[in-house]
């Protein structure tokens, strides 16, 4: 009779893909969790069972990791924009309009993140400063759509400033980030009708066009704030 051989497998945990997306959902997983970011990058690596020289092969730190996922933001807006065939052939104001809305859809679908890590210091400036690297996206994204406006100019009085209106993009975007962190109407919708009036007012700053929308932004925003201070 043949003998039969036990035979027992060895099973060995796998290795875990390591890149920036992975890092990126790990931190986020864990601010959310205990409300804070992790103490220190070796604890966070111990706690995955990744190498530490690993988080070190894409982010030089948690701040560096921080404005990392601020980078995605920008990077998801910017993709999704590109998936509609129909982009490339809306107006500037449009174009700025989409990017705006599909960001704060971004930041909404992360917004228990988004208001924890812009309120875990005291100093606003040490909160703003993972903001450093998306403002360099978001200007430079403005700056194109002005650039592909004045092209279309033949008199150089009539070209739109460049550094002033990509300037005046980021302050919105900061003015629409607290406006949003502050909004509890549903689904957001007031954030929403901001986006609107807001860029509706800047873009007829700058055709020259009558002042309606800027009157109307005007009005909407006494109107907001004099209701937020009640």
């Amino acid at each position: 009779m043949a003998t039969v051989k036990k035979t027992t497998k060895k099973t060995t945990a796998k290795k875990k893909t390591v890149n920036a997306q992975m890092l990126i959902t790990a931190y986020m997983e864990y601010v959310l969790e205990h409300g804070e970011e992790p103490k220190t990058i070796y604890k966070f690596c111990k706690e995955h069972n990744i190498e530490e020289a690993e988080f070190y092969k894409y982010f030089g730190s948690f701040q560096n990791l921080k404005a990392g996922i601020w980078n995605a933001f920008h990077t998801n807006t910017v993709g999704v924009l590109h998936k509609n065939s129909d982009f490339e052939s809306y107006t500037n104001k449009d174009k700025m309009l989409s990017y705006f809305f599909t960001m704060f859809e971004m930041l909404t679908a992360n917004r228990s993140y988004v208001l924890v890590a812009l309120d875990q210091h005291k100093n606003m400036l040490k909160n703003m400063s993972q903001l450093k690297e998306l403002r360099g996206h978001l200007t430079s994204f403005a700056a194109d759509l002005i650039e592909a406006g004045n092209d279309e100019k033949n008199y150089k009085i009539t070209k739109n400033p460049v550094r002033l209106f990509k300037e005046g993009a980021w302050v919105q975007f900061l003015f629409l980030l607290k406006y949003w962190m502050e909004d509890n109407s549903p689904a957001f919708e007031k954030t929403d009708v901001a986006i609107e009036k807001s860029i509706n007012a800047i873009f007829d700053i700058f055709e020259t066009t009558p002042l309606e929308s800027i009157i109307d932004f005007g009005k909407f925003l006494f109107k907001e704030n004099f209701t937020m201070a009640k």
